[in-house]
């Protein structure tokens, strides 16, 4: 895509969403994955990861603030299961998806024809960034707004589908019913550099690998290993 396209492409993306950005490289470097960079070095943009990390604390202290008055009575930990489905991979590259987002992208030509697993994690941690980028240009209320438009809104979803079971929990729960066995879980893949750390974990019993599940922690890579282990089985 060339420039003027790409310029075209942002300003629908504003109209979309309803923001319309006083500092436009701010919304640029909310889509620029580090690897356009090592790929570009005359742009003259940084990468998104700082404002990923900006955008990752503002996301969780509006969703806590949202939960918190919004069910008065329940238990802090289901509090933070809700909060973590909302606020989770795929839970955000389902916004991402939502919003268009993947088309405004800048990525190197590798990380372009990649759309597998790896483009999730890129299109999550962009909608974070675009939140820190909100958060800059326009104040703390404009990135609320933003956050009860598009994320706080699947909260009824999650609790209807109870999506924010801890499917590790669950997992153990049934294995011990159905089979009385406690699930291992195994690190079977570790890669990417210190600051982008990518796990592959799998969920076996009796030595037998049941599942595997991948994320940008252990206990993320855990969590969708055991509820890929629920389908597998047919425990949901």
């Amino acid at each position: 895509m060339d420039e003027d396209k790409k310029e075209i492409s942002l300003e629908n993306f504003e109209e979309r969403i309803g923001v319309h950005f006083n500092d436009k490289r701010l919304l640029c470097q909310a889509f620029t994955h580090r690897s356009y960079i090592n790929e570009n070095k005359e742009c003259k943009l940084g990468h998104n990861e700082r404002l990923e990390f900006l955008g990752d604390a503002v996301l969780e202290l509006v969703i806590t603030d949202y939960l918190y008055h919004t069910y008065p009575s329940k238990p802090e930990g289901e509090l933070t299961s809700l909060r973590s489905a909302l606020v989770n991979t795929v839970s955000l590259q389902r916004v991402a998806k939502s919003l268009e987002i993947n088309g405004n992208l800048y990525l190197s030509r590798g990380e372009a024809k990649d759309m597998g697993r790896a483009r999730e994690y890129i299109l999550a941690n962009a909608v974070e960034a675009l939140i820190g980028a909100i958060y800059l240009d326009q104040g703390y209320d404009k990135a609320k707004d933003f956050i009860e438009r598009f994320i706080s809104i699947r909260t009824e979803e999650i609790e209807r589908k109870k999506l924010w079971v801890d499917a590790k929990s669950f997992f153990q729960e049934k294995a011990q019913e159905k089979e009385s066995e406690t699930p291992v879980y195994r690190v079977l893949k570790e890669e990417g550099p210190d600051h982008d750390r990518h796990f592959t974990c799998g969920v076996y019993l009796k030595d037998e690998l049941i599942a595997e599940g991948e994320g940008q922690s252990k206990q993320e890579a855990e969590q969708e290993a055991a509820s890929e282990a629920l389908e597998k089985k047919g425990w949901k």
